[in-house]
């Protein structure tokens, strides 16, 4: 049953990457403007064109650390990947995602977002891989933690 929400929650979260993409500058940049708008009463720092650029590269990477998170989750209850292939994953969308944007009206495919995205990604793995690894020598082996 785990698996089952894991992958339906991949799919929406691949959805909301792919669809972000698949908006027009004019669209992206009210999306990211009202977010600006809101985060920047609590962040003033944010209501510069530099505190625009770094929203914008946070959402790249906020998106695939979530994406990294429950692909790496499903992967330990499945356990058919390998890290390599895991991180392959998250590349192939980062790459996706920037190909979309060349064929976007107003947008542009950049490197430096597909390293964000991978980085985000990596991150997310990690995450849950050291939670597994915590989980497992606490509750598994019943190794004290010190």
């Amino acid at each position: 049953m785990k698996k089952h929400v894991l992958t339906v929650l991949i799919c929406l979260n691949l959805a909301l990457i792919w669809g972000n993409s698949l908006m027009d500058a004019q669209n992206s940049n009210a999306v990211s403007g009202g977010v600006l708008a809101f985060l920047g009463r609590f962040l003033p720092f944010l209501l510069t064109e530099a505190g625009h650029a770094f929203l914008r590269k946070a959402a790249h990477f906020s998106e695939f650390a979530l994406l990294g998170l429950l692909f790496c989750g499903r992967h330990a209850l499945v356990r058919r990947e390998t890290p390599v292939h895991l991180l392959g994953f998250g590349m192939a969308v980062a790459c996706i995602d920037e190909t979309i944007q060349i064929f976007t009206p107003g947008r542009a495919s950049s490197l430096i977002d597909v390293w964000i995205d991978t980085s985000g990604f990596v991150l997310g793995l990690v995450v849950i891989y050291l939670a597994y690894t915590i989980k497992n020598k606490i509750i598994i082996k019943g190794e004290p933690t010190t």
